[in-house]
């Protein structure tokens, strides 16, 4: 009998250690991706245009197509490769960190120059322009795909660069939940937005309530304006969370003026409103001077790809890039 119940206080232990490991690993997990809600957002900004053109019965399948396309990214190619520079070159991700950041800063300035200069946009459309759907269809889930690819490991090296140093299973299990959840969170949200206007319809069309029908007709009025809000602020995203990661990863190089001149504004800023906005106040001016410095450097490499790294690429590539 005694023999028994040593065994049941092991098994107690056991089942302790392993609920706090796990509530280690979830804590981790919220923490570090917290740190990629820009990429996060813009992921979510940037998904609904691949499903423009589509009929509507098309759009959940291929939302549910790139969800599983970005499952596969995170999961089977970003996560060992995270795991393998953690444990053998901990040192190459604050540079890897920086390209992320320096993508997303061109991506963000791209997008900017493409509302000043439109006529860029409808070139991309034209090389989507084919005529049979299901081609159509493969090829934009797997630009979406491609494009995710970019947002995810930029996701799961800021998740990475976060999580305390630990053992490989605590940190391998802390990105699959990140990948996980953020990917769930994502394109979750992208369904419920593009599908947003068929119900408000349906609501406006058969609600048998006047109050129902109402806020059909407002959800259809609103999701032309809530498209367009997520656009800003996918693009916003973009560029503040790129020039933070810059700034950042120049302090952590040894260069860190950049990083103080942020921090020492923000705080001035912060110090001229009231203490219970100060905090506020703080991020705001924080994430405002990063996202300039995120635009500025995005225009610098926007003409540098355009000209250079694009046409290299689709020479390598044969034009399918």
């Amino acid at each position: 009998m005694s023999g028994l119940l040593a065994l049941l206080d092991d098994v107690a232990a056991i089942a302790k250690v392993a609920a706090a490991s796990v509530d280690d690993v979830v804590g981790q997990a919220a923490k570090a991706g917290s740190k990629a809600a820009g990429a996060m957002i813009d992921d979510a900004a940037v998904t609904p245009k691949y499903l423009h053109g589509f009929d509507a019965s098309r759009e959940l399948p291929i939302v549910w197509r790139i969800a599983k396309g970005s499952l596969k990214n995170k999961l089977l190619y970003l996560l060992p490769v995270g795991l393998a520079l953690s444990a053998l070159a901990p040192w190459a991700i604050p540079p890897l960190l920086m390209l992320g950041g320096a993508y997303l800063c061109f991506e963000g300035a791209e997008k900017i120059v493409h509302v000043l200069f439109p006529h860029a946009d409808h070139a991309v459309e034209a090389d989507f322009d084919v005529g049979d759907p299901a081609h159509l269809e493969e090829r934009k889930a797997a630009g979406a795909i491609k494009t995710d690819f970019i947002l995810s490991a930029e996701i799961m090296t800021i998740s990475l660069a976060e999580i305390p140093k630990s053992t490989l299973w605590v940190e391998g299990a802390v990105l699959a939940v990140v990948g996980i959840a953020i990917t769930v969170i994502v394109y979750g949200g992208v369904a419920l937005i593009v599908k947003a206007d068929d119900v408000g319809l349906h609501m406006a069309e058969h609600g048998r309530w006047w109050p129902t029908r109402r806020a059909g007709q407002g959800i259809v009025r609103a999701m032309p304006g809530v498209l367009k809000a997520l656009t800003i602020v996918g693009t916003a995203a973009m560029l503040w969370v790129g020039g933070a990661i810059i700034t950042h990863g120049l302090e952590q190089l040894g260069q860190p003026m950049a990083a103080h001149l942020v921090g020492d504004l923000a705080s001035a800023g912060a110090a001229m409103v009231p203490q219970a906005a100060q905090a506020a106040a703080n991020w705001t001016i924080a994430a405002g001077l990063n996202a300039v410095a995120g635009l500025a450097l995005g225009l610098l490499l926007v003409p540098v790809a355009t000209r250079a790294i694009v046409p290299a690429w689709q020479a390598l590539t044969g034009g399918r890039g």
